[in-house]
């Protein structure tokens, strides 16, 4: 009976530790991701990585707390690590390594919500950058989940949000001089407001040449309706000077005169409105991640210089600061409700709660 009640004795600090530890764990996780159930990947990234340094401190103090020797604790706490070792090591081909290369990815920032990327064979429009992997919405409107680490070990390529280079490539036969196409090419850019145009011979072919029309497009969201346009306004400078856009080794099983000229005939009937921009349909999910995350920054900006502005203003003044910034902090959870109401768990905003005196701080 004495062996029981010392057995028992023995196992009341394990016990509390254990119930102090789960406990802790308990109201660490409610208030780090239970609570916030709205909060995109990208957000809960820091979070998580806190849960975890907690739940490993958890395991060590309850081995601390085990009523044996010393040496067998020791052994214990060596066990723990063999087995996060392993873990490690097992998993260090996909979620350990697609984690740390989102770690490397949100420290660095290569690339932002709503930033036209290409991954490989994968081209279109950042919508989410998650823990282990980052949402990419393409041109086609399909969403492809691309994983960190081969994000990480790939080259990825950043249209800058400046600007970029639209160009358009074409062979022209050697009876048409190039300062006549050079001119016309000019043209065909200024047309679709291309700035600074410029052309170059690309390369001299055995019956054609090769000729290559470029331009800044400084808004990037028209990348791709604008490379539609410049086409068409080449195809349009060209016909309407006469110029035939075939090689010398075009073939025609129609017999013609030597002197005919291969050209469209060109009809005012024919020609149909401008249709709206075919981005707002493709990147709309992008777009809408963009301007949400724009938004939320914006707004937390704004109450941040209304609460430097508080904190040395009196009476009345500070009174009509404070109405300004409820306002805002209710837009903020206005734009937070309408993204989890149109699916925002995937999408890159997430609310923040604003404390009075302090300025917001970034997740």
């Amino acid at each position: 009976m004495n062996r029981i009640l010392e057995l028992l004795l023995s196992l009341i600090p394990l016990l509390a530790t254990a119930a102090a530890v789960l406990t802790l764990l308990f109201f660490a996780y409610w208030f780090l991701l239970g609570r916030r159930t709205d909060l995109a990947n990208e957000h809960r990234l820091y979070r998580q990585i806190a849960m975890f340094g907690l739940t490993a401190a958890g395991a060590i103090a309850i081995s601390l707390a085990l009523p044996v020797s010393d040496s067998t604790r020791n052994q214990v706490i060596a066990l723990i690590g063999v087995l996060l070792s392993g873990v490690i090591a097992f998993s260090s081909a996909t979620i350990v390594s697609n984690l740390m290369a989102g770690l490397v990815l949100h420290v660095t920032r290569p690339f932002r919500t709503g930033d036209f990327i290409r991954v490989g064979e994968y081209f279109g429009r950042v919508v989410g950058r998650g823990l282990f992997s980052t949402e990419v919405q393409t041109e086609h409107r399909e969403l492809v989940y691309l994983s960190n680490a081969h994000m990480l070990s790939t080259p990825v390529t950043v249209v800058r949000s400046s600007g970029t280079i639209i160009t358009a490539t074409l062979s022209l036969g050697y009876d048409v001089h190039h300062t006549q196409v050079k001119g016309l090419l000019l043209e065909a850019a200024r047309n679709v407001d291309l700035e600074e145009p410029f052309v170059k011979i690309v390369e001299l072919g055995n019956y054609a040449i090769t000729y290559s029309v470029s331009g800044l497009l400084t808004e990037v969201k028209g990348m791709l309706a604008s490379r539609s346009r410049l086409f068409e306004s080449i195809l349009d400078a060209l016909h309407t000077a006469g110029v035939e856009i075939v090689s010398p080794s075009f073939m025609n099983q129609r017999r013609q005169e030597n002197d005919t000229k291969i050209l469209p005939v060109m009809s005012e009937d024919v020609l149909q409105p401008d249709s709206p921009s075919s981005e707002d349909m493709v990147f709309d999910k992008a777009e809408e991640a963009e301007q949400q995350e724009k938004a939320e920054i914006n707004l937390k900006e704004e109450i941040s210089k209304l609460q430097a502005q508080a904190k040395e203003s009196e009476g009345e003044a500070k009174k009509q600061i404070e109405v300004q910034i409820e306002q805002l902090r209710e837009q903020l959870v206005e734009i937070v409700q309408d993204e989890v109401d149109t699916g925002g768990d995937e999408d890159d905003v997430a609310r923040q709660d604003v404390p009075p005196d302090k300025p917001p701080a970034g997740l």
